[in-house]
């Protein structure tokens, strides 16, 4: 283990890990998606935008951008299953994060693991599925499971309870400002990735 970019501290009970953005190098490929189903709308996303909302879930950008330029949007839910489906498109583009995988590989049986996404359970099923990981985790938690989202610290807190240990003794692995700031109101630490991409690509 002494490889690894990170170890556990004593007294870890428990690993949640996000999963665009920290497991899986997705947002290229959402980007893609966001700006092929908001340019039939008008709707700008520059892309440092979008990584500023990496963790939110997609009906709530869309709201805040429509409302940011004054666009009525009739369907948010079709909005939202037409940027979906298009993610879904570029599946075999996807790349695992290898650095934060070695470390889910480390632990596994080890320690328990959920993967806690702002994401929709179907795409990120399937993008676990692609990187052929979805056997690692113990628990999944994603925008369906919790009425609040990052950054408030809900879906880390159902992570934890659904692995059946204290919130206090998990730590987290995220690649966003927000998702940082879910982990630290759940009262978890929080380990920020983004270093560790860079370093890997």
């Amino acid at each position: 283990m002494n490889n690894l970019l990170w170890t556990a501290p004593p007294g870890t009970s428990g690993l949640i890990f996000d999963c665009d953005g920290t497991l899986a190098d997705t947002m290229p490929a959402h980007y893609k998606a966001w700006t092929a189903m908001l340019g039939r709308f008008n709707i700008p996303f520059p892309e440092p935008r979008f990584y500023s909302m990496g963790g939110m879930p997609t009906a709530r950008i869309i709201r805040i951008l429509a409302d940011e330029v004054g666009v009525v949007v009739d369907d948010v839910d079709a909005m939202v299953y037409e940027k979906e489906q298009k993610f879904l498109t570029f599946l075999d583009e996807i790349q695992p994060i290898e650095p934060v995988l070695a470390i889910v590989s480390a632990y596994r049986g080890k320690l328990p693991i959920a993967v806690a996404s702002g994401g929709y359970r179907d795409t990120i099923t399937r993008t676990l599925d692609q990187l052929k990981i979805r056997a690692w985790f113990d628990a999944m938690v994603t925008a369906e499971d919790t009425p609040r989202h990052k950054p408030e610290p809900d879906v880390f807190l159902e992570a934890a309870k659904r692995l059946n240990v204290s919130a206090s003794a998990c730590v987290v692995f995220e690649d966003t400002d927000i998702g940082l700031e879910a982990a630290k109101r759940a009262g978890m630490l929080g380990v920020d990735v983004r270093e560790w991409i860079v370093r890997n690509r």
